[in-house]
């Protein structure tokens, strides 16, 4: 089976082609630069694009958005994620955490389309926030990001966000649900 995953960001692919493939499913990469829906809703964001996407590729596709959301911060970024690393970085972001509360949660939506209807895949892991940027692997959010019951970051430990992170988590239900048609 061959779907198309509409996205830019390159990592997300490598990350959705390696979990993927283990379902048998390949996917192929369309770089659309979607316009976003504003929403707080990384589900509604998702939706959306997946419906912009289809209207342009005309074939099954699926589009994922994701967010880190902070408690402490009302929530924030949260859907805003890719739009405040890309202004704040993860420095800024960490100064905007200086004594506060650090629990966060990733949630990821993974939206699917054939055209008809789009299904809905989520998937999210708490944990918290780390002090300062540790480790070099991943990339947007990881070198900052601590998952519950561990002690490293996902750019320390790779191999953490593989099986835990929020995208792996929608990416896995993704998978099961078209490995069983």
């Amino acid at each position: 089976m061959e779907i198309c995953f509409s996205t830019t960001n390159n990592g997300k692919f490598s990350e959705a082609q390696k979990i993927l493939n283990k379902y048998g499913i390949n996917i192929t990469q369309a770089p659309l630069p979607l316009e976003e829906k504003r929403s707080e809703s990384v589900e509604e964001i998702a939706e959306g694009c997946a419906l912009r996407a289809y209207s342009i590729l005309r074939k099954p596709l699926f589009v994922e958005d994701s967010g880190l959301f902070v408690p402490a911060l009302n929530g924030f970024p949260g859907a805003y994620s890719a739009w405040v690393l890309k202004k704040l970085g993860n420095e800024g972001v960490l100064r905007l955490l200086e004594g506060k509360n650090r629990e966060a949660e990733f949630r990821c939506a993974i939206a699917f389309t054939e055209g008809k209807e789009v299904r809905l895949f989520t998937g999210s892991v708490g944990g918290r926030v780390s002090e300062s940027i540790r480790g070099n692997g991943g990339f947007g959010y990881d070198p900052v990001f601590i998952p519950e019951g561990e002690e490293k970051t996902f750019a320390e430990e790779p191999s953490l966000k593989d099986s835990l992170s929020h995208r792996a988590r929608a990416l896995q239900k993704f998978g099961e649900s078209l490995s069983k048609r």
